[in-house]
């Protein structure tokens, strides 16, 4: 999973669109070819911009690449662009972008959106080097990567039980730890539950 490119877009509704932003991660790309790339990625952002209506997002993949867009529009007609490969996960590519908006509109000021030179927005650097991992992006993801973490280490544990050949139902009969009456209940339990079958 990479993010290659990621741009601020002014997208007017009738007219060229033209870049406030930008940044690139190209160290995938031998030297020579990351000035192409390069280009290639701002064509792409650009003309995914204009192609995509006010309010909306959508993603578009072009061979390896995938360009996930976000056109707000409304009164700062702004739009967010990123290229990613075709394995970054598609929610996270957008909260990314909305976060990446919410932070240039709070600190770029709209006066300025009329000379792009003079924009200066350093934070998109840090962006698109802090979301290449897209559990940064989107805490639901983080959630569920720390739940399947979870679940990998309590299958080691029970793994590890079964390896050196002791059963449950054996350390149960030989706990001192457990009353008559807690025996009882596992081994009903367990004789109740025999026709299912946990995977």
């Amino acid at each position: 999973m990479k993010i290659f490119s990621l741009s601020v877009i002014l997208a007017p509704a009738h007219g060229p669109s033209s870049v406030l932003a930008n940044a690139t991660e190209l160290s995938s790309f031998s030297f020579y070819q990351r000035g192409s790339v390069a280009e290639f990625m701002s064509f792409m952002s650009k003309t995914v911009t204009e192609r995509t209506g006010q309010g909306q997002r959508q993603s578009v993949q072009e061979n390896n690449y995938t360009a996930h867009v976000y056109n707000r529009g409304g009164a700062e007609q702004l739009c967010a662009v990123v290229v990613t490969d075709q394995e970054y996960p598609v929610r996270p590519a957008f909260s990314l972008l909305t976060k990446l908006l919410d932070e240039f509109t709070a600190k770029v000021p709209q006066a300025s959106f009329s000379n792009p030179g003079a924009i200066s927005f350093p934070d998109i650097q840090t962006y698109i080097q802090k979301f290449q991992d897209p559990r940064q992006a989107d805490t639901i993801m983080r959630v569920q990567q720390e739940l399947d973490e979870t679940k990998i280490i309590l299958h080691k544990t029970i793994e590890s039980v079964l390896e050196r050949g002791e059963k449950l139902d054996n350390l149960v009969d030989r706990s001192t730890a457990l009353s008559a009456q807690s025996k009882m209940f596992y081994k009903t339990a367990k004789k109740q539950n025999s026709c299912c079958v946990v995977m």
